[in-house]
């Protein structure tokens, strides 16, 4: 009875969402401090925001996930300080991240257009396994259930770098680089799965198609060297400074099968996402995911809702938007 209960949860659990150990949200294109530490305080002003997903709609313990994060720019836009906190429930099993984050902004030109960023964050990742919330395989195992409960708290630490220019823009970060190094892997009673460092590679461009229209490119690898690479395409329009509107596919790809199992199936998805500025200050976002892999007709899709205020006003109207999305 044991065994069955235990395969079933090292199947599900620590295989199968191994790979969702980060957040996974789409809207990271409108605040790139959810994957790059050295983002903080690009926007030259104080923002917050706040973010809330739900995956595979109608599929019994499908991933939700809440986080808000805070950055500003200080000492003349040299330096950018941040504050990000997620929250993840996956079926039985949880995990909350917090991270204060530091970034240095080293200007590249006299106007400071241009900008080469090297970021810092620290912080603690949790991660447990709920016994309460695990269903029945056999007779008898309620009883036992509740006795798998168990959570892990782990110091942690992310870098990146982040180059901003007017047109274009690029980063590269990892997460997860001290936790995977403090978990006791010798201990077989260890149900909770061992965080694995992500690495993140972005790029992105932004070209004016006329004097109300600009389009926004861009694309993110995402990798942890332990299973499919998954690579995210967008394009973006931004329409009289007020309104984002764009798509997106992120497919996922057998890049490096030395350390894969054979025929191990890759996912991909379809997507819309679109952001409004309400007011000047008050940025409202939504997206919707569809997937086109095995859950394909089993849910409705992924949706991710945002809200985002900026706290102080440095700048006109103009001025503050158009450095928002250029960057």
């Amino acid at each position: 009875m044991k065994k069955v209960l235990l395969l079933f949860l090292f199947l599900s659990i620590h295989q199968g969402l191994k790979a969702q150990q980060d957040s996974q949200f789409t809207q990271y294109i409108f605040n790139g401090l959810h994957i790059n530490p050295a983002y903080a305080g690009t926007k030259g002003d104080y923002y917050i925001q706040s973010s809330y997903r739900s995956q595979w709609q109608g599929v019994t313990g499908a991933p939700k996930s809440f986080s808000i994060a805070a950055d500003g720019s200080f000492y003349d836009g040299n330096v950018g300080l941040g504050l990000i906190i997620a929250n993840d429930q996956i079926g039985a099993q949880n995990s909350l991240t917090a991270f204060a984050n530091y970034a240095y902004h080293l200007k590249l030109d006299e106007e400071g257009s241009s900008a080469l960023s090297f970021g810092l964050a620290a912080g603690m990742m949790q991660m447990g396994i709920n016994g309460n919330k695990l269903i029945e395989i056999s007779p008898g195992d309620g009883a036992v259930t509740p006795y798998l409960s168990q959570t892990r708290t782990y110091p942690d630490a992310r870098f990146g770098i982040y180059y901003s220019g007017k047109k274009y823009f690029a980063g590269i970060s990892a997460t997860n680089l001290v936790a995977r190094y403090m978990s006791d892997t010798r201990n077989n009673d260890f149900l909770v799965p061992i965080p694995e460092p992500h690495f993140y590679l972005t790029a992105g461009a932004l070209f004016p198609l006329s004097d109300e229209v600009h389009i926004k490119p861009s694309i993110l690898v995402k990798d942890d060297f332990k299973g499919p690479t998954a690579v995210d395409f967008n394009a973006f329009f931004l329409i009289k400074e007020r309104v984002w509107i764009g798509g997106f596919y992120r497919g996922s790809y057998n890049l490096h099968s030395n350390n894969l199992q054979l025929n191990l199936p890759t996912s991909n998805s379809i997507g819309l996402i679109t952001e409004i500025f309400a007011t000047p200050d008050l940025r409202i976002g939504y997206s919707y995911d569809y997937s086109l892999g095995k859950l394909r007709g089993y849910g409705g899709g992924s949706h991710e809702i945002s809200a985002g205020l900026y706290l102080n006003k440095k700048d006109d109207r103009k001025t503050r938007l158009t450095r928002c999305y250029v960057f």
